[in-house]
């Protein structure tokens, strides 16, 4: 179940996590001073870490290791080094998890460092050769001490079987992180802080540079990890608690420091990839049906509406907003559950979680917004989602947040609710308009006292018919987008019966190219 995170594509991904900054304020030494006994550790000692880091100048990290002599590989030599699982943290202890470590990449600077913690104590681990395997003899001076630079872990449990343990968790890159639940892999991706997403001076990437590992107990169903953030705006004090599962979840409590006014600040941020469905296939010849590891931002407003807005891979980068109050939750989701979908045998893009956002505490006033960047390959992540504050946050003011994130299949609607499972478009018989059909599930297939609500931004929707889908036992909606010159278009549909949606309310962005 392991996997790369993939590169963002236009933004500027950054590769690989940084390292341990230059300022340490007492009780956090730097690693070369840290008596090997361990060293005092909790939560409080981390946010007061933060809290200082973000009290000076921002140093740019500097990679740690046998640099030099690791420099003078080949990247096929260094590519082929990977971490042996028989050298698993915890491996010969009878605990429910299993760490391994990640070397960092080819050249990079920048590394993170992985630590244990047990009864208050920290201890940072020391990825000796001896616990890596490679095609190539490894040069005989790295030794057998030195320890090779990081750029994350994986951990493992048994999800799936009581004999087999699989990967189910990884942080790797930046502060980018995934998770699997049961029968799943990996596919979307979350990361710790977004910091001016698609803005025009460009996107700012913080990293986590530093996590420490609670040893759980014999029988612990979750996982507890703590992570410092840096960046050159903010640094920030974060507590994981992962428990796998059928859904796996991920609860977060952060506190970020900033050190400068933060304008655009994405909160929660989910990262996945859309290439095309049935909506937008004809823009690239491929033998598969669709190619995506997410296809709608799924969101639940605080007032109980349930929005689907499908996803797009445009020809400009778009930018959409939702609500105006935090969402009782949000998420990007991957509804497209047959293998029939894709035709993929290798990528099963079927398998793909969802991830589901559920926000803890007063966020205060702001909106879910969507970025969709333009594609040409699936291995872009070109889909951003995240809860932006109405307010920047500012410097020298705290900001606390906490909220869980369950990976799953999908996040479930009401009982009664119908979904949205299919959509697909196309020209008309005359080529002046755009064909529009919806299939639904889970509110019947009987049309009797259900009626189309339906409204577009810009031009004119016309031949709106509801019908009887006995094939998925469930209902079809179809209509017609005549645009009338207009470049884009907000489309949002839902079938009611009297006052009540009995669906979700669907949406849809149609662009003139």
């Amino acid at each position: 179940m392991a996997g790369s995170i993939r590169s963002l594509g236009l933004l500027l991904f950054a590769a690989a996590a940084h390292g341990i900054a230059a300022s340490t304020p007492p009780g956090i030494a730097a690693s070369t001073t840290r008596p090997p006994a361990g060293y005092a550790f909790s939560f409080e000692t981390l946010l007061q870490d933060a809290k200082h880091r973000a009290s000076v100048a921002y140093a740019p990290p500097r990679r740690e290791g046998p640099q030099t002599v690791l420099d003078k590989l080949s990247p096929e030599q260094y590519r082929s080094i990977h971490f042996n699982p028989d050298a698993d943290i915890w491996r010969d202890d009878p605990l429910p998890f299993r760490l391994e470590l990640l070397r960092a990449g080819y050249n990079l600077k920048t590394t993170v460092t992985v630590s244990t913690v047990e009864d208050g104590m920290a201890h940072d681990l020391i990825a000796t050769p001896e616990m890596f395997q490679s095609s190539f003899d490894l040069p005989a001076q790295l030794g057998k001490t030195a320890s090779l630079p990081l750029s994350g872990f994986r951990v493992r449990t048994r999800i799936n079987s009581a004999k087999v343990w699989d990967e189910f968790l990884v942080f790797q890159g930046a502060s980018y992180f995934r998770a699997v639940a049961k029968s799943l892999l990996y596919g979307l991706s979350a990361r710790g802080l977004a910091i001016n997403t698609a803005e025009p001076q460009g996107e700012e990437f913080p990293s986590f540079t530093h996590f420490w590992v609670e040893r759980p107990g014999p029988r612990a169903t979750s996982l507890v990890i703590y992570a410092l953030l840096e960046s050159e705006s903010v640094t920030g004090a974060y507590k994981f608690t992962v428990q796998p599962g059928v859904e796996t979840t991920t609860d977060i409590d952060l506190t970020l420091f900033q050190r400068a006014e933060m304008r655009v600040v994405g909160i929660a941020p989910l990262t996945s990839m859309f290439l095309f469905d049935e909506t937008n296939r004809g823009r690239l010849d491929d033998y598969r049906p669709e190619v995506h590891d997410s296809d709608g931002l799924q969101i639940t407003t605080q007032s109980g509406e349930h929005i689907f807005r499908q996803l797009a891979n445009p020809v400009k980068l778009q930018v959409s907003t939702f609500t105006t109050t935090p969402p009782q939750g949000f998420g990007l989701v991957q509804r497209s559950r047959s293998q029939s979908d894709f035709q993929d045998f290798d990528a099963q893009y079927e398998r793909r979680p969802s991830a589901w956002v559920t926000p803890a505490g007063d966020w205060g006033a702001g909106a879910v917004e969507l970025v969709e960047i333009p594609s040409g390959r699936e291995s872009n992540d070109n889909i951003v989602a995240f809860w932006r504050p109405a307010q920047p946050l500012q410097a020298n003011h705290p900001a606390h947040f906490a909220y869980r994130i369950t990976w799953l299949a999908e996040q479930p609607l009401p009982n009664g609710m119908g979904k949205t499972v299919a959509t697909r478009s196309g020209a008309s018989l005359d080529g002046k308009r755009r064909v529009f059909l919806l299939d639904f599930i889970g509110a019947g297939e009987k049309v009797d006292g259900l009626r189309i609500d339906l409204s577009t931004s810009a031009g004119r929707v016309s031949n709106a018919t509801l019908m009887s889908n006995s094939g998925l036992h469930g209902l079809r909606a179809s209509f017609e987008l005549d645009p009338n010159n207009a470049d884009l278009a907000e489309l949002r549909l839902r079938i009611m019966r009297g006052d009540t949606p009995v669906t979700e309310t669907w949406l849809y962005r149609w662009t003139s190219s």
